[in-house]
């Protein structure tokens, strides 16, 4: 049997990948994290599934509940919002696993910050404006971030910021970051992305903190800064510049046989 950690994606259930969906087709067991997967994606189950919401369970009930499915010989699809890779606790989950020689898989998932950009209809990293984004957060009760990983370390190198789990430091965060990005800095909030509630709240630096007292929203929010946002006059990559050589162009080509 095989623990299956799958990245269930931002929310919208077509937004899984088609491995992660074939996972959970053919896993007798599975655990999904119910506050933030939609029941949608539990109708890949098999019919007589064992599924348990790990909402309420701390690492021991999951280590339970692995070890059941390891004696039974079943499968267990474990399935996680967004992409497994970043602040999904799949390591201490992956480190019990091991230490109980149960062997396991990592399927990835759409993360949420690619899912706000979507909704956003951004690229996030556009020609002599920014190349960079920096995925990060604020401390909180679950975690502390280390001292050197701070909003304002990261402000000065002028990437985009896609900052997640700090909707409650809001005021904080703008205040930080203005005298970085400046006041007219592009910047915005997106509250569940792909969700069939998502709401966005677009404005700059200096107007997001009061349009989002207008609108607030609570948890499950990202807030992205960055002067790519709403941007209209970058230079175009050379990708696709039609006297770009590269391997697969003939010298002369100009997209005709």
């Amino acid at each position: 049997m095989t623990i299956h950690f799958i990245g269930a994606g931002p929310g919208a259930p077509d937004l899984i990948t088609l491995r992660g969906r074939d996972l959970i087709a053919a896993s007798p067991v599975c655990l999904y994290a119910g506050s933030l997967v939609p029941k949608e994606i539990l109708a890949h189950c098999p019919k007589d599934a064992r599924i348990i919401n790990t909402a309420a369970m701390s690492l021991e009930d999951l280590g339970t509940e692995f070890s059941r499915a390891h004696q039974a010989g079943e499968d267990v699809a474990r399935l996680h919002s967004g992409d497994l890779s970043i602040w999904s606790a799949m390591g201490e989950q992956i480190r019990l696993l091991k230490s109980l020689g149960i062997p396991f898989t990592v399927t990835p998932g759409v993360p949420s910050f690619a899912a706000a950009a979507a909704a956003l209809g951004a690229e996030l990293t556009l020609p002599e404006i920014a190349q960079s984004v920096v995925l990060t957060r604020t401390s909180g009760r679950a975690s502390s971030m280390p001292e050197s990983e701070n909003l304002e370390a990261f402000a000065k190198t002028g990437a985009v910021l896609a900052i997640h789990l700090s909707i409650h430091t809001l005021d904080e965060v703008v205040t930080t970051l203005t005298p970085h990005y400046g006041a007219d800095c592009p910047a915005a909030i997106v509250y569940r992305a792909s969700w069939p509630d998502q709401q966005i709240i677009g404005g700059t630096l200096a107007t997001l903190a009061e349009q989002f007292s207008e609108s607030p929203v609570e948890r499950t929010a990202l807030i992205l800064v960055g002067k790519t946002l709403g941007a209209e006059g970058f230079r175009n990559s050379s990708l696709y510049d039609a006297d770009y050589q590269r391997r697969f162009r003939t010298p002369g080509w100009r997209g005709t046989e």
